[in-house]
């Protein structure tokens, strides 16, 4: 997984959420340029992508080069501002608003990694996620 978020201490909290549920993070960044630069040895399944960065990027840059770069890659924003998000969500496929609690992530995390490994997911969404109407429909025709 990657994360793109510009305030360190949520990174450090996403990234032990993630670990503790035996995912691997493959890297992280703060911005549009951060993730260009980035040399990763996989491909990540799943993107989390805040949606004010730093430098004064935003979300939707990192989603479109995200899309462009690694096609197959699952593309969550975790923002406190979710009406940015268009309503196509720009190629994304879900929202966690913030603020978010540990066992509301940690369920987003599940139902994501459920369905990107075998769609769809055999566990409830749950209330912190919402899914693009794309995925959403995607995984009822699964």
């Amino acid at each position: 997984m990657l994360i793109v978020e510009d305030e360190p201490i949520l990174v450090m909290d996403v990234e032990m959420m993630v670990e503790d549920s035996g995912h691997v993070v493959l890297g992280y960044a703060d911005s549009l340029d951060e993730v260009e630069g980035l040399s990763l040895a996989d491909n990540p399944d799943l993107v989390f992508i805040d949606m004010q960065l730093a430098h004064g990027d935003n979300g939707l840059d990192v989603s479109a080069f995200v899309q462009r770069r690694w096609p197959d890659a699952c593309i969550v924003y975790v923002t406190a501002n979710p009406r940015m998000i268009p309503d196509d969500f720009a190629g994304g496929h879900g929202v966690i608003a913030k603020p978010f609690s540990r066992i509301g992530f940690l369920a987003a995390l599940r139902y994501l990694s459920e369905g990107i490994l075998r769609p769809p997911p055999s566990v409830s969404r749950p209330r912190d996620f919402v899914a693009s109407r794309a995925l959403a429909e995607g995984w009822a025709a699964g």
